[in-house]
């Protein structure tokens, strides 16, 4: 499990944005996002630096939370 938290996902159209951007990079992931919280978890084979140069080019640059 892959958790991100993401300081500028702060509305369902961004989730919908970040779930867009995971998907497209493994459209076999598993994508829960919580913009309150401004997290998301993804269940994947792929690692997470995959991820996060997908969510740094689409505007959603994460910081992997603890």
């Amino acid at each position: 499990m892959i958790r991100f938290h993401i300081p500028t996902m702060t509305c369902g159209g961004c989730a919908k944005s970040v779930t867009r951007t995971l998907l497209s990079v493994d459209p076999q992931a598993h994508i829960q996002t919580e913009p309150a919280k401004r997290e998301v978890l993804i269940e994947s084979l792929l690692h997470s630096d995959t991820f996060i140069a997908a969510l740094d080019e689409a505007g959603f640059p994460p910081a992997e939370a603890d």
